[in-house]
This record gives structure tokens, C-alpha cells and sequence, in this order.
């Protein structure tokens, strides 16, 4: 994390746990081991969930929405293959964790854009993020399932709720070789994590990877393909 320097190199002994936990778990990607290890969970969760901010598990943060199990933001960071000099998009800020992830993958000049539905969340977010030193983070309010069309289009796009299908519009923002990774389902008990690539011919490519449990992707604009 960039305003901090831990006496030990880095790493606390919370998040040297968490760390040999994804290892444990099938993460291997160095750079994302690194970031995880960077940024404490705690900066993320509501005061009183704190006991609870290592714990692996999703954690509620109010409004009906969760702070996502770290495993599963470790999957997701990973099936991105961030190279460092992608174009970002992330859709559903939440508190900013997985934010705070994508963006110790990146330059610090580096523009990640966020994407939350509601308010107050994208407010703390937003707040937390600048505090923490991550200014090349821009938070708005606005229905995820519309993307960011201005800035398109991105290399990236990590969505952490799940529409029941994939909506047109983060498809059509996928540049020439970007990839997507999405949960995708009509119910939380039936959600499949998604990565979706598109091939420099411009054709679409999708592989499922695992089976999730995420809040739905809320909003009016959910035009659906697939």
C-alpha cells in the first residue's frame, strides 16, 4: 500500500496469513500475491466487522451489499493477467478493496475507473482510496451495466455483482485482446464466474470458471446478450 511501510518489508503478519492462505488455495500469480499482501482488508469493512476482516469470507458492508471472500477477488485479479499497462474498468466499487487491488497491479499513473450504484458507498470509497494515496482511482456513481463508455475501450473489466446475463454494454467496451471477468446468474445459489476475452479478430470468447454467490447487479439498463 503506498502510504505505508511495514518494518518487516511489507507484509504484517495478518496479511503474510492471508497471503499463504491464497497461496494454499491455488493463487499463484506473483504480482497478485504481492498486492494482497500490500493492502490490509481492515482499511475496507465496517468498523464493526474488524474482528472479522481477515476471515475468508464475503463480509456485509450495509445497503445490501458485501466486501467480497479475498480468495475470490484473488481469482478474479488473477484471471485478468494484468501486464501492467492495461486500460481498467471495475463495476461495483463496494468499500474499494478490490480497487485497492487492481490498482497496486498498475502505474501509479495508471487510470483505473469504478463503477457504483450507490451513493454512499462510492462516497466512503472515494474517500478511503484518496486517503490511502491511490489518486489514480476515479469513483463514480452510475449503473454499472452501462460500462464507461467515454473512456472505452478497456483492456480490463472486473465486475463484482452478478447480472442474471451479461450486459451488451461491457461487451462492446472490450478492446482487441481485453478481457472480462464477471459473475453471472439469476440467483445467488445458481452464479457462474465468467472470463470473457475478445480475440483480436473481434470475436468473443467465454470460459466459466468457477461456481460464486454475489449480490445482483442492480440498475434499469441491463440489455442482455448470451
Amino acid at each position: 500500500m503506498r502510504p505505508f511501510t511495514y518494518s518487516d518489508g511489507g507484509v504484517t503478519p495478518s496479511e503474510s496469513l492471508l497471503v499463504r492462505r491464497l497461496i494454499d488455495q491455488g493463487v499463484r500469480d506473483p504480482r497478485v500475491l504481492a498486492a494482497f499482501a500490500r493492502v490490509p482488508r481492515t482499511f475496507f469493512v465496517p468498523e464493526d466487522r474488524q474482528d472479522e476482516a481477515e476471515a475468508d469470507r464475503p463480509l456485509d458492508i450495509g445497503c445490501g451489499q458485501t466486501i467480497s471472500q479475498p480468495y475470490v477477488v484473488a481469482a478474479m485479479t488473477e484471471a485478468l493477467q494484468l501486464t501492467g499497462r492495461e486500460r481498467v474498468l471495475e463495476v461495483g466499487t463496494g468499500f474499494g478493496y478490490a480497487t485497492a487491488i487492481l490498482a497496486e497491479m498498475l502505474p501509479v499513473s495508471a487510470p483505473i475507473r469504478t463503477l457504483e450504484i450507490i451513493p454512499d458507498l462510492a462516497d466512503r470509497a472515494r474517500r478511503v482510496l484518496r486517503e490511502l494515496g491511490y489518486h489514480n482511482v476515479e469513483v463514480r456513481v452510475g449503473d454499472g451495466a452501462l460500462g464507461w463508455p467515454e473512456a472505452a475501450p478497456f483492456d480490463a473489466i472486473l465486475v463484482s455483482a452478478a447480472p442474471r446475463e451479461v450486459p451488451a454494454a461491457l461487451l462492446d467496451q472490450l478492446a482487441p485482446g481485453g478481457r472480462m471477468v464477471l459473475p453471472v446468474g439469476p440467483s445467488p445459489e445458481q452464479q457462474e464466474l465468467q472470463l470473457w476475452r475478445r480475440v483480436p479478430s473481434g470475436r468473443l470468447e467465454k470460459r466459466g470458471l468457477m461456481q460464486v454467490r454475489f449480490v445482483p447487479l442492480t440498475g434499469s439498463s441491463q440489455r442482455s446478450v448470451h
